[in-house]
């Protein structure tokens, strides 16, 4: 399973959109070029940064095949099958595997509240659905209200095609014991947190999963490839750089901010499924003025 090594970074792609919700395929393309020009391990489509809420299932299906099909065979591809029934996850999980990807990402149901062993029975069946690919776990317990304990992470990383997890609480003990417990088992860490990608991998993390990774691919992937080159101070730098960006998407209503910067660094991304609307004009200026410190603003 390629994601037992150790890995890097996977920008959580943004999902080009119209205003009618189909997928800008021109657009998609562009995006999967400038990330894997960036350096990027991975690529990650269909996550909450991916606006899979907000999308058919004809336009997901568009969308992987798409991806794979330009990707090709670059990079590997996970997708995101998230959703509220196991069922849904399944009936999502065979769609994808039919389009040849590399594994699958599992976010927490959301709306809903099930127990530790509940959610167990729910990530071990969409597993199973899975066969052959990668299934990493996914906690985003800030947007879902429900929580992927330790004890689960630990019990779930014995199963032997779930591979990993995204963890996006931001709270760095928690990622931590994740790191610590189950690395027994070749299980990888990923931070969901843009601001503590360098923290995950001093602990022992694997990289992150990581939105700002459509913006600067090149300045995130710095991260991951100075620390593994032996240059702590140099990837303390880009971190620090980074940090602004990664603030700065509470601007607007998620997901908006990344879709207005990447249409500042020269992608059209199309519209933020609504209700989502626009960011306004004062913050768009204080984004753009990041953008242009990073030295990325209208470059492509």
């Amino acid at each position: 399973m390629a994601i037992r090594e150790r890995f890097g970074i996977m920008p959580a792609l943004i999902t080009p959109l119209t205003p009618g919700g189909k997928v800008m395929v021109d657009s998609l393309r562009r995006l999967i070029d400038y990330t894997i020009e960036g350096g990027v391990a991975a690529l990650f489509v269909l996550g909450t940064t991916g606006e899979f809420y907000g999308i058919e299932m004809d336009e997901k299906r568009k969308l992987v095949e798409e991806t794979v099909r330009h990707n090709n065979g670059r990079v590997p591809v996970y997708v995101g099958v998230g959703s509220v029934t196991t069922a849904e996850c399944v009936r999502t999980t065979e769609m994808v595997k039919a389009c040849g990807v590399s594994g699958i990402s599992v976010l927490t149901p959301y709306f809903i509240s099930p127990t530790q062993d509940e959610l167990y029975a729910h990530f071990t069946a969409i597993a199973k659905a899975a066969g052959d690919m990668d299934t990493i776990l996914y906690n985003n317990l800030d947007r879902t209200h429900v929580d992927i304990g330790v004890d689960l992470a630990v019990k779930l990383a014995r199963v032997d095609n779930i591979v990993g997890i995204k963890d996006s609480t931001g709270d760095m003990t928690r990622m931590g014991e994740y790191i610590r417990r189950t690395r027994e088992f070749g299980f990888r860490v990923f931070s969901g947190r843009d601001t503590l990608i360098l923290a995950n991998l001093v602990y022992g993390g694997a990289g992150a999963v990581a939105a700002s990774a459509n913006i600067v691919p090149r300045l995130v992937t710095g991260i991951f490839d100075s620390f593994m080159a032996g240059d702590m101070e140099k990837a303390r730098e880009y971190q620090y750089q980074l940090a602004p960006l990664r603030i700065a998407f509470g601007l607007g209503t998620f997901p908006v901010v990344m879709k207005e910067a990447i249409r500042m660094v020269g992608i059209d991304t199309g519209v933020t499924a609504p209700p989502v609307g626009e960011m306004s004009p004062e913050n768009k200026e204080k984004l753009a003025a990041i953008l242009r410190e990073l030295g990325v603003y209208a470059t492509r």
